[in-house]
C-alpha cells in the first residue's frame, strides 16, 4: 500500500486498540468517522501547549546551537569539523535519554577549495571578494588570466555567443527568487564552457551583500570542459557591469587550488522516541548538520538540526511518548551530493513505506509560520488540524509544496512530506557566506520552530 493511504488509513482509524485480528475484523465493518469524530482540538491542545511552553520558555536549544557553531565551526562533508560534530551530538543525544541514538555510515564526496583569489587588472587593479563554488574544478598553477564578459542571462550569452571564446563570462543576473537565480549558479558554468569560456564568475545569489559572496554548489557535464567557477558579490558584479557599459576593457585573474579528494566516510545522525503502541510505523523529523566551508551553518542548517532535536528531546523530556516511533535524522551531505539522503533510502528501503510523514527543517530558524505539504487530501486534512493547535504562536499555516533536498530524495512520492517554513526574508542575507554565524538565529524564534516541529510531529504520531 503506499504510504499516502497508509497514513490515510491511520489517521482517519478510530481509537480501537490494534493488533487482534478481531479488532482489524471489526474496523473494516465500521463507518469511517469524520475527522472531527477523530481529531478534536481538545483531545490534544494540552500536550501541545505543554510543548508549546517547554521550547519557548528556555535558550536551552540556542545555548546547545552556539555549543556546536563555536566549538566545531564550519562542517563540509570530508572534513574533521563535521566528524567532531556529528561525535558529539551522539555523545548529547545518549545523555538526553533518547532511544537507539547511532551514527548511519555514508560515503560523502571530499571536496577541498584550498587557495583562491580574484584579481582585477583592468580597468583599475583591485582584489575583488570571492569563493569558488563548490565541486569546483581548480585553475592552473599560475592561474587564469582574461578579459571578462559580462551578461545578464543565459539569453543574453547565447545572442552574444561568438564573444565568450577565451573569456571569463560573469553571470550578473538580479536576484528574483533562490528557485530561480539559483539557476546561474548551477548550470552556469556548463553553460560558459559550451561557448568556449575559460572559467566563470556569477553574481552571488541573494538579494543583499555586504561585500560578502556566497557559495554553494555547481555541477558539470561530461559533454563540455569543466571550468573553474567562482560567486563574487553584487557590488562588484554591478561594477563589472557598469565598466562593460562604459565601453571599458575588463581583465582579471583568477586563482583556484579547489580539488576533489577521494571519498570519505561520514554518517546520518538518527535517534529515536519509540512509539508506545505502533513503534514500526515512524514520524519522521530533520535538518542538515553538514555546512558549507565558510562561517558556522548556523542558519543553514544548525538551527534546523537543533529544532529538530529539541522538538525531539522535549516529548522525552515531558514524558509525552506517542502510538508511533518519532525519528529525528541530522542528514550529512545535504550541501554538496546529499549523499546522506541518498543512503538512508537505500539502507532503510524495507521501512520507506511505514514512514507516515517526514518533515524537513531547512529554510533557516526564523519566526515559524507553518509548513508546505505534499501529500493526499486526508493526510492533509491531518496535518490542517495539528496546525490549528499552533496558532498561539502564530506558526499552524499549511500550504501546498514540497520538502527540503534531503526529505525528497528519500521520499520522491507516495510518503506525506512537510518543511518548516519561517519569515525567510532575511535567510538570504547570510546563507552559503562567512556570516551565517550563530548570532544570526535569535532565540526565542528557534524556541518556536522546536515548538511547532515537537506539536506537529507528536500529534500526528499519536493520531489513533
Amino acid at each position: 500500500m503506499h504510504s499516502n493511504s497508509i497514513i490515510a488509513s491511520l489517521l482517519l482509524a478510530t481509537r480501537m486498540p490494534a493488533g487482534t485480528a478481531a479488532a482489524e475484523a471489526e474496523a473494516k465493518t465500521q463507518p469511517r468517522p469524520n475527522a472531527a469524530q477523530v481529531f478534536k482540538q481538545a483531545d490534544y491542545q494540552p500536550a501541545a501547549d505543554r510543548l508549546i511552553r517547554a521550547a519557548t520558555e528556555t535558550d536551552f536549544a540556542q545555548k546547545r546551537l552556539a555549543e556546536l557553531c563555536d566549538t566545531f565551526g564550519p562542517r563540509l562533508s570530508g572534513t574533521t569539523n563535521l566528524e567532531a560534530a556529528i561525535d558529539w551530538v551522539l555523545v548529547q543525544m545518549k545523555a538526553d535519554g533518547l532511544d537507539h541514538v547511532r551514527g548511519e555510515e555514508v560515503l560523502v564526496p571530499h571536496w577541498v577549495r584550498g587557495g583562491e583569489s580574484l584579481e582585477l587588472l583592468e580597468p583599475e587593479a583591485r582584489e575583488l571578494p570571492m569563493l569558488g563554488l563548490g565541486n569546483s574544478v581548480g585553475a592552473p598553477a599560475d592561474g587564469i588570466t582574461a578579459p571578462v564578459m559580462v551578461v545578464h542571462s543565459f539569453e543574453e550569452l547565447r545572442r552574444r555567443a561568438s564573444q565568450a571564446r577565451g573569456r571569463m563570462v560573469l553571470f550578473n543576473a538580479p536576484f528574483v527568487d533562490y528557485g530561480e537565480t539559483v539557476a546561474y549558479r548551477v548550470y552556469g558554468p556548463m553553460e560558459a564552457a559550451g561557448f568556449g569560456a575559460v572559467a566563470a564568475l556569477v553574481r552571488s545569489i541573494a538579494p543583499v551583500s555586504l561585500q560578502t559572496p556566497h557559495t554553494g554548489m555547481t555541477l558539470y557535464t561530461n559533454t563540455v570542459p569543466k571550468i573553474p567557477a567562482a560567486a563574487i558579490t553584487l557590488e562588484d558584479a554591478e561594477r563589472l557591469q557598469r565598466a562593460q557599459d562604459r565601453g571599458q576593457a575588463i581583465v582579471a585573474r583568477l586563482k583556484m587550488s579547489a580539488q576533489f579528494l577521494p571519498d570519505a566516510r561520514s554518517r546520518n545522525v538518527v535517534a529515536e522516541i519509540v512509539g508506545r503502541e505502533r513503534p514500526e510505523e515512524i514520524v519522521l523529523l530533520s535538518g542538515h548538520l553538514d555546512s558549507w566551508d565558510v562561517g558556522q551553518g548556523a542558519q543553514d542548517d544548525g538551527g534546523g538540526c537543533l529544532a529538530a532535536w529539541e522538538a525531539v528531546r522535549l516529548m522525552h523530556k515531558l514524558a509525552l511518548r506517542p502510538r508511533r516511533t518519532v525519528r529525528v535524522v541530522l542528514w550529512t551531505n545535504e550541501e554538496n551530493g546529499v549523499r546522506g539522503a541518498k543512503t538512508y533510502a537505500e539502507s532503510h528501503r524495507q521501512e520507506l513505506a511505514r514512514h507516515v510523514l517526514a518533515i524537513e527543517a531547512d529554510r533557516g530558524t526564523f519566526q515559524p509560520t507553518g509548513f508546505t505539504f505534499r501529500g493526499d487530501g486526508p493526510a492533509r486534512a491531518r496535518a490542517q488540524q495539528a496546525g490549528s493547535l499552533l496558532e498561539k504562536i502564530n506558526a499552524g499555516a499549511i500550504s501546498d509544496g514540497g520538502s527540503g533536498a534531503d526529505v525528497e530524495q528519500v521520499f520522491p512520492s507516495g510518503v506525506p512530506v512537510m518543511e518548516l517554513t519561517v519569515e525567510g526574508s532575511k535567510y538570504f542575507w547570510f546563507h552559503h557566506t562567512a556570516a551565517d554565524t550563530v548570532d544570526k538565529v535569535n532565540a526565542g524564534d528557534l524556541g518556536q520552530c522546536a515548538a511547532a516541529l515537537a506539536v506537529m510531529a507528536y500529534v500526528i504520531a499519536d493520531l489513533p
